[in-house]
């Protein structure tokens, strides 16, 4: 046990949010270190399904702190709506919620600068143009929006300058730019007593001996510097955006543990070298219930990719892999597993830095035999169909990477922790969970 990162190891949507919800009650405190309320991590408790968007998973489990860091961008109306919700549904947050102080503001004029960027298949909410304004130096934060005389001379000359610059390219929409001002005034005084400088809770916290589990969002091949750019998201969504979204130092990280599908999604545009565009796609999205949790939009599907793993791999320094929906196969004869990539007569042994070059690529697959037999809600790893376990085996060996855990269902108790691996090293039994 120690201080632990999960995160993304495809384009997202792998079903991160089941597992940091199921090993929270094994950690003091989880921490989310990027992104805003464009992702959405769905998570099942018993007939209560939550999409939790901003707020860590581990809220779910009493008892526990949930750091909200200063890597992430926050929307306070997404916020406070998320509260609302959990609330309602009997979650307590109040006393376990901490807000960065230093993490940034989100305005609706954010939503209306999106129209200037590229249509990338974003989920259109700001989030881009708000961490612009960040790496601009002229962003507002919450430690600005919660000390009134700070914020109204912030928000007056920001605004101003925004709707100047909308005007002259002719993108405005009317704002009420005072009554959003008012509005946002309402919001720090709901906000201000979770606010804290997270980075000293959180070091603290690790002196006195507690345990974070670090919790990221989306997935490595949407990071900012190391995803298949300009088709990402804004934020640093790798291993790496947890100790520069918390304030956490490398030094303090036990493991990092990966969570992948057991085939691929893609939401939005950008290349995706194994996508499936025959029905077959259609059918993994079917079973899969491929459809984004905060967009509803359908998730492009294709297989497994080994050569894309170990990249991510790489770049995240990943000790376990969790491989979720493994259920979704359960029907196909044979499986294709792509192996490698050409370009031509050309055999490409590392990731291509560009979208042009990437798209490029031909995936070289190996078909294994399906196993033609129910794996959803099996809980223990000898109970899989043989052919299931040498599915498993064989992304072990060509990725280099363990799989330590496999989920197969959406429920808590529908998960395999393998016996002796590096994943139960980190995360702990699960006799308590």
């Amino acid at each position: 046990m120690g201080n632990v990162i999960i995160l993304g190891s495809q384009w997202g949507d792998e079903g991160k949010g089941k597992i940091v919800d199921l090993f929270s009650a094994r950690f003091d405190i989880v921490a989310r270190y990027q992104g805003g309320h464009n992702a959405g991590h769905t998570v099942v408790v018993g007939d209560k399904k939550f999409v939790l968007k901003l707020i860590p998973s581990g809220i779910l489990h009493p008892g526990k702190q949930a750091v909200i860091g200063n890597g992430l961008v926050i929307d306070p109306a997404a916020l406070l709506a998320e509260i609302d919700a959990l609330e309602s549904a009997g979650v307590q947050v109040g006393g376990s919620l901490f807000i960065s102080n230093r993490a940034h503001v989100l305005f609706p004029v954010h939503r209306m600068m999106e129209k200037l960027s590229v249509s990338i298949g974003t989920t259109s909410r700001g989030i881009g143009p708000c961490y612009e304004d960040k790496m601009g130096r002229r962003g507002i934060r919450i430690a600005d929006l919660i000390d009134p005389a700070v914020f109204r001379a912030q928000y007056d000359s920001v605004m101003e300058q925004k709707v100047a610059i909308a005007r002259a390219l002719g993108i405005y929409e009317e704002l009420d730019l005072p009554r959003i001002r008012d509005q946002y005034e309402t919001f720090a005084a709901r906000i201000r007593p979770m606010v804290r400088d997270t980075s000293v809770l959180l070091n603290q916290a690790i002196r006195d001996g507690k345990t974070v589990l670090f919790e990221g969002a989306q997935g490595t091949m949407l990071d900012i510097d190391h995803g298949t750019y300009p088709f990402v998201t804004s934020s640093s969504a790798s291993a790496g955006g947890a100790c520069t979204g918390t304030g956490v130092a490398p030094t303090r990280i036990s493991g990092v543990i990966g969570v992948s599908k057991a085939y691929i999604t893609r939401v939005g545009g950008g290349p995706f070298p194994t996508e499936a565009l025959d029905s077959t796609g259609d059918l993994i999205r079917r079973r899969g219930n491929e459809f984004g949790a905060v967009t509803g939009r359908p998730r492009r599907c294709g297989w497994f990719d080994v050569p894309l793993l170990r990249y991510t791999a790489a770049i995240n320094g990943f000790d376990s892999l969790v491989v979720t929906k493994l259920d979704v196969l359960d029907e196909f004869d044979s499986i294709p597993v792509c192996t490698g990539y050409r370009a031509g007569a050309r055999e490409v042994e590392e990731m291509p830095p560009t979208v042009a070059e990437i798209e490029k690529l031909e995936p070289v697959y190996q078909r294994l035999p399906g196993w033609r037999a129910a794996t959803f809600g099996v809980c223990s790893y000898h109970d899989l169909p043989e052919k299931a376990r040498d599915y498993l085996a064989f992304l072990e060996s060509r990725t280099g990477v363990e799989v330590g855990c496999i989920s197969t269902g959406p429920e808590r108790n529908q998960t395999i922790v393998r016996p002796g691996s590096r994943f139960e090293k980190l995360v702990g039994q699960r006799n308590s969970v």
